[in-house]
């Protein structure tokens, strides 16, 4: 499986670790209450499709990346930096 990396091209899965969902990027604000802090850290969907995950490119560029990626058949149709991402 290749992974694009934005900034060093398409490269090979064993260069990557992947660390989870990407909705991790979107942490609850400081004040939030515990229901939000829980389900934040607790509460995950496990999709049986497309998803987005966070990866990282330990043994390249070291950056860290969101993988859209397909869970059923491994097709990864795009990635984008996480800085990119969290900003959004």
């Amino acid at each position: 499986m290749l992974i694009p990396c934005p900034l060093c091209g398409a490269r090979d899965l064993r260069e990557f670790t992947p660390k989870g969902a990407a909705v991790t990027l979107h942490r609850p604000d400081v004040g939030a209450g515990l229901d939000a802090w829980n389900d934040y850290l607790h509460l995950r969907d496990n999709p049986a499709g497309p998803t987005r995950e966070l990866w990282w490119h330990g043994s390249g560029c070291g950056a860290w990346l969101v993988v859209e990626r397909n869970t059923l058949t491994h097709e990864v149709s795009g990635a984008r930096l996480a800085e990119e991402e969290a900003g959004a």
